[in-house]
């Protein structure tokens, strides 16, 4: 079955309306969400190497790809609640198994724990830890001030190293530069073909929420106790019934292993995690088959 990639909308009740991509048929669905800076369409490795009798979907989150933009938000709760609106809306049968890459973990984790009965399962791919990612002020140097969390939104807008240089390219439609900081972050190991890498940019340059993306992954904590920017958690994390699998390219430069391995832990019996060498922050592009074989066959446990 060959890959539309027309995208579908539908209308949520809260007023935003969201995109996506499918394919295949079946009883069972996957539901995928992407993380920042990205699109329904960065899956398109992974929706590849599906079967037909399976029913993927690739959401475009609220403010990314050609999802609608209405409102603001602080949170991934937020985009959580979108999710979950948006199953209910396209009638999906549930529990159904999410996965989530990077910052969309963090989504798949809130949907998980706030909508219990909607997810059976879980796969977090190179994912966000449950107590958020920090984003830190700098100092004179550029480096990291690990005492000192932004304390509101706008002031983490203006951090030089990690959200301006991204505003800027964005707003400028600077694709040489944003090339750049994926081959810097994302593609360490392995690169996609330039015709795909071309689609991806083009999906990339679509996001209109990047300051609130980032201040979200500062402010989730699904935890007991404060996260890594003092923000205390929500101990939702106890509710997550779903099975999880987690999967981390050992070469990711983003997402450090300690924060993987906190998440696993912290779920217990009901996570595993394979790893992989000679993987960066994207199995997607690095590990695909890989990456297939491994999700085919925790769905099918």
């Amino acid at each position: 079955m060959e890959i539309n990639l027309e995208k579908k909308f539908v209308s949520l009740s809260n007023g935003e309306k969201l995109a996506y991509v499918e394919k295949g048929e079946g009883e069972k669905t996957l539901l995928l969400i992407h993380g920042n800076m990205s699109s329904g369409i960065h899956y398109l490795p992974l929706i590849k190497r599906m079967p037909d009798d399976l029913r993927v979907i690739a959401v475009d989150l609220r403010g990314f790809g050609d999802s609608s933009y209405e409102k603001e938000f602080n949170h991934l709760d937020e985009l959580a609640e979108d999710v979950a609106l948006f199953i209910k809306e396209l009638g999906l049968k549930t529990p159904l198994a999410v996965a989530g890459w990077s910052a969309g973990g963090g989504v798949a984790m809130s949907l998980a724990s706030k909508h219990v009965d909607l997810v059976e399962k879980v796969i977090l791919i190179n994912s966000m830890s449950y107590r958020g990612l920090p984003i830190y002020e700098k100092d004179a140097t550029g480096q990291a001030v690990l005492t000192a969390p932004y304390k509101t939104k706008a002031e983490m807008a203006k951090d030089p190293i990690q959200v301006l240089p991204m505003l800027d390219a964005l707003k400028n439609n600077n694709v040489d530069f944003m090339k750049y900081i994926w081959n810097l972050t994302i593609y360490t190991v392995g690169k996609p073909s330039e015709e795909e890498n071309d689609l991806y940019m083009k999906e990339t340059f679509k996001q209109r929420c990047l300051v609130d993306l980032d201040w979200a992954l500062t402010q989730f904590n699904l935890g007991v106790g404060v996260n890594y920017s003092f923000i205390e958690g929500d101990k939702s994390i106890i509710n997550i019934k779903a099975k999880l699998l987690s999967i981390y390219g050992l070469n990711d430069v983003v997402v450090p292993e300690f924060m993987v391995r906190e998440t696993v832990g912290a779920l217990g019996k009901k996570a595993h995690l394979i790893t992989y060498k000679k993987c960066g922050h994207s199995p997607l592009v690095d590990k695909p088959d890989d990456l297939a074989k491994d999700v085919l066959a925790f769905l099918n446990e």
